[in-house]
């Protein structure tokens, strides 16, 4: 039997591996690509920043107040007075995580001693942590039983098979945002379903979708936001969004050399269809088509992602420090009529 560095002794006694000082493999990410963290709540995305209050309220105008009249020469007038204006209620939600050090520690992963810095993988755990939170309780099922989660994407936008302004109630709410949907229809978001990634079927309905939800009003009034359908955004798992490449490849004859052309780039109306690896589980296969004007995060000033300085645990742990980073966030809907999701 030949030998090996790992049967002499004193090769092992004397010599060490290779330590790959500076270099760690990350490979505790369980999601492919996170969407929250870095396209809602950093730099360019679509988050608002509240300064104050215990949670926030938008106004609805929910109804016309009746119809206009046609009316005759020297005809009576007809006075009604109706309530159109309700309000839509959304509560922080708390999200805290942290990373915590022995003062010792520093003083041994120094020198000649130090392969890799010891904190810095806390640090990336730690931020990974807080982003496959906030990837769950954006596109994670609600649970009414759980005060504590935001209210997102599946809260809002909630699924029906008959095809129009029919998405309900997720299961065990009774509102959405405190806004009684049987009172005030107008507060439902566009659903259909679909069976086959086809022209005939899912595009075609997807087309009809992107139609009745592009809303746009007669009569401008600064506090009045009337335009939506500018800024959508559609969100898909792994085996949608590979159908409807397959689908774009199948109608361009002219593919070149690449065999994978649509990867990354893939488009309905000029609207991005975007792979979201948290929704691989949902065997619904939905899609999401968002107008981010109309659905978004807001966050309270001053804890937004907030990290602390480091700070001791005197008295409980005297020689051990912490850092922790916290965010008050929650998700609002003020139009689910210019939202659609799909489902099979």
């Amino acid at each position: 039997m030949p030998l090996t560095d790992a049967n002499i002794a004193d090769m092992i006694t004397t010599t060490l591996h290779h330590l790959g000082r500076g270099s760690i493999t990350q490979l505790a990410q369980e999601l492919a690509e996170f969407y929250v963290l870095p396209r809602m709540l950093r730099s360019g995305g679509n988050v608002r920043i509240k300064s104050e209050g215990i949670g926030l309220k938008e106004t609805l105008m929910t109804s016309m107040g009746g119809e206009s009249r046609w009316v005759g020469l020297n005809e009576e007038d007809v006075y009604n007075w109706e309530d159109i204006l309700t309000q839509l209620t959304v509560v922080w939600c708390r999200l805290n995580d942290n990373m915590m050090w022995e003062r010792r520690m520093l003083l041994e992963n120094r020198g000649k001693a130090r392969i890799n810095n010891v904190i810095k993988p806390q640090r990336v755990a730690m931020w990974l942590r807080i982003a496959t939170a906030l990837e769950a309780g954006y596109f994670g099922t609600p649970d009414a039983t759980d005060t504590k989660k935001p209210w997102g994407l599946k809260y809002w936008l909630t699924k029906n098979a008959t095809t129009g302004f029919n998405g309900g109630l997720p299961s065990g709410f009774t509102t959405k945002g405190g806004v009684n949907i049987t009172t005030y229809p107008a507060f439902k978001n566009y659903t259909f379903q679909y069976t086959n990634v086809t022209k005939d079927d899912v595009i075609k309905k997807m087309r009809t979708a992107h139609r009745k939800t592009n809303w746009r009003s007669p009569y401008k009034v600064s506090e009045i936001a009337s335009e939506f359908g500018a800024r959508r955004q559609i969100f898909m798992n792994e085996e949608t969004i590979s159908a409807f490449e397959d689908l774009g490849e199948a109608q361009n004859e002219n593919l070149g050399r690449d065999l994978a052309p649509y990867d990354d780039m893939i488009s309905f109306k000029k609207h991005p269809l975007i792979y979201i690896p948290y929704l691989d589980d949902d065997t619904t296969n939905p899609i999401y088509m968002n107008d981010v004007d109309t659905i978004y995060p807001v966050v309270l000033k001053g804890d937004n992602l907030r990290e602390s300085d480091a700070h001791s645990l005197v008295p409980i742990k005297h020689n051990t420090f912490a850092v922790d980073v916290d965010l008050s966030i929650n998700y609002v809907c003020s139009n689910p009529r210019a939202n659609v999701v799909g489902y099979v």
